[in-house]
């Protein structure tokens, strides 16, 4: 990783974090208001050259729900107050811990689960997975999710090829107004 984005993605957790403090706290109680088990919830994910590590997220499916990706969750699986979070994406909040911890990074490829084998190895034949993945990326704007991996992967791909501070920013505004 550049030592610049490096820079950047701890200032800009360690800046986050603090700020969303109160939001974060706001849906904890929520998340344990709505449905009984634990607020913060860490799966297993594929990060950097394939290294396995623990994401952590606000829960918004019920306790038991298998771990599935997201679009093959079934649909009675979110909880209300997780339909909510995931709209304004509020559920990502805990990531930034995984970014001060050097595991992920602001921008990049979103981090997938290791059962999605199609996708890894999309990634791992177009060079992906040599980056840290991210909280959101150039996928996430641009409405692609991992029920087409093919297509995410690429995306990634061509994330990396043009990676730049200036689109990280375009990255994360954009985003913010996808909520």
């Amino acid at each position: 990783m550049k030592p610049a984005k490096h820079i950047f993605d701890l200032a800009g957790a360690a800046l986050l974090l603090v700020a969303t403090f109160p939001v974060l706290v706001l849906a904890v109680l929520a998340v344990r208001a709505s449905s009984p088990g634990p607020a913060i919830f860490s799966q297993t994910r594929v990060g950097r050259d394939g290294l396995l590590f623990r994401c952590h997220k606000l829960r918004t499916m019920y306790v038991g729900t298998p771990s599935l990706p997201s679009h093959e969750a079934p649909e009675n699986s979110v909880t209300s107050v997780g339909k909510v979070l995931r709209k304004f994406k509020l559920d990502e909040l805990p990531q930034f811990w995984n970014v001060l911890k050097g595991e992920m990074s602001l921008v990049g490829p979103r981090p997938c689960l290791p059962t999605q084998t199609e996708l890894i190895e999309y990634r791992r034949r177009l060079g992906v997975l040599a980056a840290l993945p991210g909280i959101t990326g150039l996928a996430q704007i641009k409405g692609i999710d991992m029920s087409n991996p093919e297509l995410l992967a690429q995306t990634d791909a061509a994330y990396l090829r043009t990676a730049s501070f200036r689109l990280d920013l375009r990255i994360l505004l954009g985003t913010l107004y996808l909520s």
